[in-house]
């Protein structure tokens, strides 16, 4: 990360935030709702911030400097992977993946035009 000039990681952190919003929002739309807590639940963690307790995928952790994370569930739905895989009696309710593959190109080109621009801007400096 230290090679990556100051201005530029700080130029991306607008790009990542949009992006992680747009995926979170792709995969509230694609949750199934029955109360709305599941759907409720999907969070994104900005660089520096926890993710809740409980979350899928991966549990608690602290994002990166450069990295957004967009989680569902917390302590009081625990429950989200097996509403996207299904159980023995339940089918499966994709979401969350769907989402994240739905998004992930249109995130990707819009993190690598602001790294580009922000390159650009402060070639030299």
């Amino acid at each position: 990360m230290n090679a990556i000039p100051k201005a530029v990681r700080e130029a991306v952190q607008p790009a990542l935030t949009k992006s992680g919003e747009e995926t979170a929002d792709a995969q509230r739309t694609l949750a199934p709702v029955d109360e709305g807590q599941l759907r409720d639940s999907i969070q994104v963690t900005l660089p520096g911030q926890a993710t809740p307790k409980y979350s899928q995928p991966g549990g608690s952790r602290v994002a990166g400097e450069n990295e957004v994370i967009v989680t569902a569930g917390n302590s009081e739905v625990r429950y989200p992977h097996l509403v996207e895989y299904g159980t023995s009696k339940a089918p499966a309710q994709p979401f969350f993946w769907p989402g994240y593959r739905l998004m992930k190109k249109r995130a990707a080109n819009r993190i690598k035009r602001a790294i580009g621009k922000a390159v650009r801007e402060n070639w030299g400096d």
